[in-house]
């Protein structure tokens, strides 16, 4: 048994070494000093699992041990799907305006599944969506110079196309 650990241990130091040589950038840390960067990294604001595994890749660590930092953030509360997904829909909606299209992506990018994203999407009250689609439209449409009625109005369905709002709710508010 002493002989197995001693050789597992010996593999693990020979691991690291080769992480080192192969990652020069890489600085060494103790596991709880790891731990501690990971959970100010989930304080600082909410943070889904693809992008704490992607912050763990800057430090050397074996995979139990990234197993076992990641069961200790959902044990306490500071890696949560839900929050960070809730929160990630209201921000892109309510501060960078955009549609639940362009959201969906971009979530789904970062590993969220579609059951979560649509759960979540209750953030955004319709009315909201609606009155934005307006806002924007307005605004888009104001700034349009030199252009005829048509090209305005082709152009503004084409900029909030691009923020990821849908189509056929576009022309809804615009006949509206």
């Amino acid at each position: 048994m002493q002989i197995f650990c001693a050789s597992f241990l010996q593999i693990v130091i020979l691991a690291i070494n080769y992480q080192l040589k192969m990652n020069p950038e890489k600085k060494l840390f103790t596991f709880e000093e790891i731990k501690q960067k990971l959970v100010n990294y989930c304080v600082y604001q909410d943070r889904c699992h693809s992008e704490v595994e992607q912050k763990m890749r800057e430090f050397v660590l074996i995979p139990e041990a990234k197993d076992e930092i990641l069961l200790y953030l959902m044990k306490e509360n500071y890696l949560n799907e839900e929050r960070f997904t809730r929160s990630y829909i209201r921000g892109k909606f309510y501060i960078k305006n955009w549609g639940k299209t362009k959201i969906k992506i971009h979530l789904k990018q970062k590993g969220i599944t579609d059951k979560l994203i649509s759960t979540c999407f209750d953030e955004i009250d319709e009315n909201d969506y609606v009155s934005i689609i307006k806002k924007i439209y307005e605004n888009y449409a104001g700034k349009q110079k030199g252009l005829k009625d048509y090209q305005k109005k082709s152009k503004t369905i084409k900029h909030l196309l691009n923020k990821g709002f849908e189509y056929d709710l576009i022309l809804q508010v615009i006949e509206n």
